[in-house]
């Protein structure tokens, strides 16, 4: 396998992999990011980047502005995950119940790298480079933030970076077109009419009711959808009964939706519609639905694609190839619907595990920090392809 890490970024190995650490040790969630916004925005205006702060509630932006030219936008996440670290290494989290399960300590590591090897850089930009650092990508809109308190202004492209434990060290996933799913929730609230577990006859039994939806909305993908076009239904709760001989009178189901494809999704909540009706009018029960859209389709642009897949494939040669596809969720997505963007995975699973042994959200989590080289060796190669002067 050949990889052509940049020489300036082999020379910071141990800056990018000592920041990695810190922000590991050092874990914050959600929207509130105060120490990790304050560790990046120091390091950036140590660099001679102008800095914003408190973008998106925490998050921080830097402006390397070379000559005139397109802003393209480098982006990576910084908020870590509600779990009680497990694994056994040096640089543990200190915070009980937080941990970095995702690899957002790596992208916020990756990013900075590039960013110092391109302050270095920029008498020779015809152009600018955002580098954008956002917090409450795990599930609080955070790029929704970032964006109403404008940080697309001015840019032209945006790309977005994540470390891929589903592939090995070497490897970058990338393609055109949707790379990660929509992600919706729902909650289903059905009202029957309860009784003794021996006489049946004038109740409505709300587990039944409940069984009858959980089969018929796996009908939805498996008869309604096409079969090229992935989606998934998955009822992860269903809670009724209180005793072994009481007809339920009420039941609970909470669940997920999963598309690539907004008229998929809109398909999949239409015929969970028509399936509620019918089983109501079937058995006579109250049936409600609570539908909470999540973060949209996140699709790369063909032309932002390109550019990107020739700047890897200066790094991993013909290791950029098709990711290995998840139907997760990014909220990268709501950049990518309002400038042309491409989002990309780099192979990150650890060096003595099985590709599949060391998930992400797992509480043993980690990665090769090999990775971290080929992410930012991508990000300055790609800003370089772009934007430096012949």
């Amino acid at each position: 396998m050949s990889i052509n890490i940049k020489p300036e970024v082999q020379a910071i190995l141990k800056n990018i992999i000592e920041w990695r650490r810190h922000i590991h040790t050092y874990p914050e969630l959600g929207m509130e990011l105060p120490e990790t916004a304050k560790f990046v925005a120091e390091k950036l205006t140590s660099w001679g980047i102008d800095v914003e702060t408190e973008i998106g509630i925490s998050g921080v932006i830097g402006d390397l502005k070379g000559n005139s030219g397109p802003t393209i936008a480098l982006r990576a996440d910084m908020d870590a995950l509600p779990i009680q670290e497990t694994g056994d290494v040096p640089f543990k989290s200190v915070h009980d119940g937080v941990m970095h399960a995702c690899g957002h300590d790596g992208h916020t590591a990756m990013l900075l790298g590039a960013a110092k090897i391109l302050s270095q850089k920029r008498k020779k930009l015809n152009g600018s480079v955002r580098f954008i650092f956002q917090p409450g990508e795990e599930g609080y809109f955070g790029a929704k933030h970032m964006i109403n308190d404008g940080c697309l202004s001015g840019v032209d492209e945006i790309y977005g970076i994540h470390l891929w434990n589903y592939q090995p060290y070497g490897e970058v996933g990338v393609k055109p077109g949707p790379i990660l799913a929509a992600a919706d929730k729902f909650t289903i609230t059905i009202k029957g009419v309860g009784g003794h577990g021996a006489a049946p006859q004038g109740t409505v039994d709300a587990i039944v009711v409940g069984s009858q939806l959980v089969s018929a909305f796996q009908t939805i993908v498996s008869r309604n959808t096409n079969p090229i076009d992935s989606a998934v239904v998955t009822i992860g709760k269903f809670q009724s009964g209180n005793n072994f001989n009481i007809i339920a009178d009420t039941a609970e189901l909470i669940g997920t939706i999963r598309a690539y494809k907004e008229e998929v999704r809109e398909l999949i909540l239409n015929k969970m519609g028509d399936i509620i009706s019918g089983t109501e009018k079937m058995f006579g029960a109250t049936i409600e639905m609570d539908y909470i859209k999540g973060y949209p389709p996140t699709v790369n642009a063909e032309n932002t694609y390109e550019k990107l897949i020739s700047s890897a494939r200066k790094i991993v040669g013909d290791n950029a190839k098709e990711p290995y596809l998840s139907m997760g969720a990014e909220d990268f997505s709501y950049y990518a619907n309002k400038i042309p963007g491409c989002f990309f995975f780099v192979g990150s699973s650890p060096l003595d595990r099985e590709p599949l042994s060391v998930p992400h959200h797992c509480s043993h989590f980690d990665i090769d920090e090999r990775a971290l080289l080929v992410g930012s060796s991508i990000f300055v190669q790609l800003i370089e392809d772009l934007l430096e002067k012949a």
